[in-house]
C-alpha cells in the first residue's frame, strides 16, 4: 500500500476506526517525541510537546501504530502507555 492509498494528495484528513486523523499526525508525534527526549529543551517546550503528543494519541491508536511499534525510550513509553490505557 502506498501513502496516497491511505490518504490521497488532495485530502488533509481521513477517518480511521471512527477517528479523524490529519495528514502529518505521525510526523508531529515523532517531532514531539524528539523534543521530549532532548535534555536541553526548556520546561515550557517540553510541556507543549507533551500536550501536543497526548492530543495525537487517539489518532495514532486509530491507525494501529502502537499495535505494530514499541517506543524504545522508557520515559516516553511510560507516558504513552499511561495515556493509551485510559
Amino acid at each position: 500500500m502506498r501513502a496516497e492509498d491511505m490518504l490521497p494528495d488532495d485530502k488533509n484528513a481521513g477517518e480511521f476506526n471512527g477517528v479523524v486523523v490529519r495528514k502529518g499526525s505521525v510526523g508531529a508525534f515523532l517531532a514531539n517525541a524528539k523534543t521530549l527526549a532532548d535534555p536541553q529543551v526548556s520546561d515550557e517546550a517540553r510541556a507543549l510537546a507533551e500536550r501536543d503528543m497526548v492530543e495525537l494519541l487517539p489518532a495514532l491508536r486509530a491507525l494501529g501504530v502502537f499495535d505494530v511499534f514499541e517506543i524504545r525510550d522508557a520515559t516516553l513509553r511510560a507516558l504513552v502507555n499511561d495515556r493509551v490505557v485510559r
